[in-house]
Order: structure tokens, then sequence, then C-alpha cells
């Protein structure tokens, strides 16, 4: 292997056949699936000395226009060329490559996949779905990958998990008929545990749960401003479509002047779509709630692996030039660092997109995850190991934790506590930015998450309208889209003030810790973490006031 580099951080270790540490079967591959397609992605690395020239400029404060990243921090094009050629002679399809040569999307066959890569391809299964997989790390001729860092997609049972939660009646949320506030009768699905038809929420009660839009807005300082997210465009990467008509009922449940001309659909990989599950809905009806003026565009990739939510995140970046207004982008999805392989695997190939991002003036709002610190490898139970989650993780990306919020009937706050549920943590793979300091950051020299909260308790949760029944969501999947919203109203407010968009948020904000930009949220723990004064792993650095930031920040 001499004349051969290895890719050991694009797998994880995988024993020859039976279960796993973390509950996957893996089996032989018979004859028959050595004929069934894959799509890779050859992720090619920018020069050293110009991704920390751009990871300087993205901490001070710098927007850098499209065409300059494309000719100024891109991989280089004779490697990309050199690649693309050697894929063909080993019978890949080339699908597509990025304009700035830093990746290249290839489909072959099992076989030819095994052959070219010196890789064992076995089968595994999990959730009771069976992928096509690697056992053991890739590798290339040395020549060929001299620039490639990454080889995504040899291992697509490792996908990103959604961030939210649904509440149900024993959560003690409060629950009952729906009554006029809602405007249409919603007849309960389900049944409880001892077969009586179970109720359902009901936003009748003024600042209860399930919340409206309004009141999220007052409780974050939001209600009553000039602005709706005008001239703004607010991008959400997800698998799936909402449907429309749960989108127009949810505007009039909150007497939101939102029109369907405002939602743009974008099949990143021209592939069916699955069936929606909640999250697209969660994430379309609050962006477009909190900045009910501004055009949301949702990028759906078909599926959550890697390789294509890769494909979306480079769409989002090709279509900046001539969306000039896409200054915010939602991503409500996640995986535990520790799942991940290793830092020169697909988060090294993720982490050079964010950053580009960043470098845009995109500022991407991230979830933490609803396993609090300690998600396993579903996303979903707080008994895997002590970590963080990527992407939230990356110092390129906002990420938003969560919050239990309870309103006063004026509609005040009366008390918000960190959600026992949500993301926080150290990261294994970064480490801290020059922005993040401040009371109550701990002094180590690791990337800590959250950066910021808001509501997220499914018991205090959301209103959603999914597949034309109005329940009551959470997750920190909520609190993600919300603050993408609000930073679509910071923009808007600024282009009225005459000024550009804003940089990459985190450098702003974190010097206004402790100000009346934002609520110290001091009460409440997610596990390891404890929310306290000051910054901290379960709130960050706090809950914000919308009317302030603006203020602040035009």
């Amino acid at each position: 292997m001499s004349d051969r580099k290895v890719f050991a951080d694009s797998v994880t270790a995988l024993p020859e056949e039976g279960l796993t540490a973390h509950g996957l079967m893996v089996a032989a591959a018979r004859p028959e699936h050595r004929k069934e397609k894959m799509k890779l992605l050859f992720s090619l690395e920018i020069p050293a000395s110009a991704k920390e020239d751009l990871e300087a400029r993205v901490a001070n404060g710098e927007v850098v226009p499209p065409d300059e990243l494309n000719r100024k921090y891109a991989a280089n094009a004779g490697s990309r060329k050199a690649l693309e050629s050697w894929l063909k002679t080993q019978g890949y399809k080339v699908t597509n490559t990025t304009p700035d040569n830093t990746g290249v999307y290839a489909e072959a066959s099992v076989d030819k996949i095994a052959s070219s890569l010196a890789v064992n391809m076995v089968r595994v299964t999990k959730d009771g779905v069976t992928y096509n997989a690697a056992q053991n790390p890739p590798s290339m001729p040395a020549d060929v990958a001299k620039d490639v860092h990454a080889i995504v997609g040899l291992q697509p049972f490792r996908h990103a998990h959604k961030h939210f939660r649904v509440c149900t009646p024993a959560s003690g949320n409060r629950v009952g008929p729906v009554s006029a506030r809602v405007n249409e009768p919603v007849r309960a699905k389900g049944v409880t545990k001892g077969g009586k038809a179970a109720a359902i929420p009901t936003p009748n009660v003024k600042n209860a749960p399930p919340y409206l839009v309004s009141e999220i807005l007052k409780a974050y300082g939001a209600d009553g401003l000039s602005v709706s997210g005008k001239g703004q465009t607010i991008g959400i990467l997800i698998d799936t479509f909402p449907a429309d008509a749960d989108l127009k009922s949810f505007w009039q449940k909150n007497g939101l002047k939102v029109t369907i001309k405002q939602i743009q659909k974008i099949n990143v990989n021209n592939v069916p779509m699955p069936p929606q599950e909640g999250e697209e809905t969660l994430d379309a009806e609050w962006t477009s709630g909190i900045a009910s003026g501004a055009t949301i565009r949702i990028y759906a990739t078909g599926s959550l692996q890697f390789v294509d939510l890769d494909a979306g995140l480079d769409r989002i970046i090709a279509d900046l030039a001539s969306q000039p207004g896409m200054r915010q982008v939602s991503i409500s999805l996640g995986l535990g660092e520790t799942f991940m392989g290793g830092p020169s695997g697909e988060v090294a190939a993720q982490h050079q997109k964010l950053l580009r991002l960043a470098a845009a003036g995109v500022n991407v709002f991230v979830s933490t995850g609803d396993a609090g610190s300690n998600p396993d490898n579903t996303g979903h139970s707080a008994t895997g190991p002590l970590q963080a989650e990527y992407e939230s993780t990356d110092p390129c990306v906002v990420a938003v934790g969560g919050t239990s919020l309870t309103l006063s009937p004026n509609g005040q706050v009366a008390s918000e506590t960190g959600w026992s549920s949500g993301g926080g943590g150290k990261s294994i793979f970064f480490k801290k930015p020059t922005w993040q300091k401040g009371a109550g950051v701990p002094p180590d020299n690791t990337r800590h998450v959250p950066d910021v909260c808001a509501a997220a308790d499914p018991n205090t949760g959301a209103l959603l309208v999914l597949h034309g029944s109005v329940t009551q969501i959470g997750g920190t999947s909520w609190s993600a889209p919300v603050w993408a919203g609000f930073c679509a109203l910071i923009n808007e407010a600024r282009q009225k003030a005459g000024k550009p968009a804003l940089p990459f948020l985190n450098p702003l904000i974190y010097p206004l810790l402790g100000t009346s930009c934002f609520r110290d949220i001091t009460a409440g723990s997610n596990g390891a973490f404890k929310a306290g004064p000051g910054y901290d792993m379960v709130t960050g650095i706090g809950a914000p006031n919308v009317k302030q930031l603006i203020a602040k920040l035009t």
C-alpha cells in the first residue's frame, strides 16, 4: 500500500460479521448486491494556508464575495481533473463537480467501488434498513489522491438524524378540544394506553402551549417591530418537502399573511421525495412564521446520508450568486461526533463547505440535538457517550440549544430554564475559535456548544400543522429555525439602516454576553452540564431579545 493513500477517517470500524456494539448487523454481500450503484463524494482540500487565511477573515467579520471565494480559496484544478480522469478509467460516472474544485461526485457499482478503492463491501442493517457499506478504510493511488482528504458515502448507515420531538398527552402538556381560536375542528388521532381517543393539543388558551408565532415573537422581544424579513431569503437543508396544505393551514391559524409563492422548493438530487415526518414542516412553518415577509428556499436532498447533504450544501453555495438575500440557513440535523469517523472524513468535507458559507456572510443555524449531553447513534436517546453533535460543533455555524419556556397569561416570560434534553458539550474535533470567550466560557482550547438558545421543550412546545392535523412539537429543531427567522429580521433592519447584511454572527454576539441583548438562562441541566450565570453548555450565551439585538447590530 506504499503507493496508495489510505483514508482511515472515511469509515468506522466494522467486524467481520454479526452484531456490533452499536446495534448494527453485519453480513457478507451476495453477488447480486455487487451490481447495485452507490454515489460517493471525493472531497479535495483547499491549501492549508488558504484555509487558515479564510478562517481568520471569518473571525474578523469579513464577507468574501462568491467570485473571490472560487478564485482565491479553491482546490487545485489540476488535481480535480486528474481525479476525474482516474475515476472514469475505473468505471465511475462523474455526476457533478463544484466550481471551487473541492467536490467531485461520482457513481459506480459496488463491485467497481470495491476494486478501485481496495475495500471489502458488506451488508449492514440498521433500524431494519440494510445498506451496502465498506468494511475497511478506502485507498487510492497516491498521485491521484494527493489533494483528496475525504471519501464520503462509503458507509450510508451512518447518517444525520432529525432533531424534533412530538409532544404526547402523557407528557403533561395542555391538551383539549380545539376551539374557535384554531378556527376549525381537528379530529384527534391515536389512542391512549387505556384505549380512549387521545386528546389533541389546542392553542385556544392564550399564552399557553402549543405556542403560536405571535406568542414566541413577544417572548423574545421580536413583536411590534417594523420588520418582517422582507427582502431576505432563508435556506432550509432537509430531506423532503412539506405539504403546501399544511403550510397554508399553519399560516391561517397564526393570522399570518404568508403566501405559497414565498416557498421555493429545490430538489437537489432530482430524486423522488420521502413522505413528510414533521421536521421539514416544522422548519418551513416556523421560519416563515417568524419572518413572514421572507422567501423560504427548501433544499430537499431525498435522504439524510452525508453524500446527499453535502450535495445540498454545495447547491446552496452555488446559488449564492443568484440569491444575494440568502444570508441565513437553518439545519436541524446532527450526529454524535464519536460516530462521525474522524476529523479528516465527513467532518472535514462539511467543514470546508460551512467555512465557505460563513465567509460569504451566510449564517447557518444548527440545532444541537435532543438527547442531552449523551446522545447515542440514533440521536434520540440519552444513553450514549458524553459528546456533542456535529454539525452544531462546527466553528462556522451558530449552534442553537434549547430551553423550557413558560409564559404568564399576559405573554411575559414566567420562567425559562435549560431543557433537559437539549444538546451541548465539547467538540473532539475543533479547537476553540478566537471569538468564543466571555464569562462562563471554559478556559480550555476546545469548541463548546451551544452558542445561543430558544424554546425547544415539547412539553411547552410549538403549534404545528402536519398531515392536516394540529399537533404540539418541540426539540432544538424548533429553536434553530426560530433563530434563522430572527436573523432575517435583523438583516432587514440593517438593510433599512443602509448597512450591509450581517457577517458571521458569533464574533458579534459573544461580546454581548451579559447585556440586555440576551436573557441569561441560569437554571436547568442537560445531563452532564448545568445552566448557570454567563455562558454554559446547555443554553450558550442565552436567549435573545431581538429588539435589543437590532438596536445594537444596526
